[in-house]
């Protein structure tokens, strides 16, 4: 399936000068990457580490990658030598493990760490309490090939559009709360889909993950 380019461009104006696109590409060819390239999109998110990184040796250069999957720690080693962002950091050992394999390429790795904001129990993220708790190891214990950019969260997959507003206002508060104890102050609040990216915005999200509404739907949801 081709992309939707006229979608595409009705995004970028609906976020222009508010949120960055991320064009989620999962399970999706090189062939409609390449399209949406063309088009002028360089930022592209992937779920799944292999294909991110077959990908990423197939396409242009200067695209960026975003792995806004769940990373399991030992394959970390595999996307650490070209990965933008890390969107999905959920654990302490995980961004040890980062720092670990971006010492061993010699390039700071930028990460978000991913917060539980939804009503799902399936979601993956930190709930404030280990956020801080990493806040607090970090300015003790630097680890100086990560660099932590910001918060990502995903909402509650609901029709109930205050419940959503709500999480995502949720995400917004801990992400100016906690802007200035990582060191460099975030820049990076990545939140909103194809299903929610105007509530998002709306509540201050500067980086959106949309990839049906470019791609056309997968087989899967989120």
């Amino acid at each position: 399936m081709s992309i939707n380019k006229e979608k595409y461009r009705e995004i970028l104006k609906a976020i222009e000068g508010k949120a960055q696109l991320i064009a989620v590409s999962k399970t999706k060819p090189n062939e409609d990457i390449l399209d949406l390239y063309k088009e002028g999109q360089r930022d592209f998110g992937e779920n799944y580490v292999q294909e991110l990184a077959d990908k990423a040796v197939q396409l242009p250069t200067d695209i960026k990658w975003h792995f806004i999957g769940h990373l399991q720690s030992n394959k970390v080693k595999f996307i650490a030598s070209f990965v933008h962002l890390i969107h999905g950091v959920d654990s302490l050992s995980l961004l040890k493990e980062i720092n670990k394999q971006g010492q061993k390429n010699q390039r700071v790795i930028d990460c978000l760490l991913q917060i539980h904001i939804a009503s799902e129990e399936t979601k993956f993220g930190l709930d404030e309490i280990e956020l801080n708790s990493i806040a607090e190891f970090i300015s003790s214990s630097p680890l100086p090939f990560v660099q932590i950019k910001g918060l990502m969260g995903m909402a509650s997959f609901s029709d109930n559009q205050q419940l959503v507003s709500d999480e995502f206002k949720q995400l917004k508060a801990l992400y100016t709360k906690y802007a200035q104890s990582f060191h460099h102050p975030f820049s990076v609040l990545s939140m909103g889909m194809s299903g929610d990216y105007k509530i998002a915005i709306a509540e201050g999200s500067n980086a959106v993950r949309i990839g049906s509404l470019l791609f056309g739907a997968r087989n899967y949801d989120k």
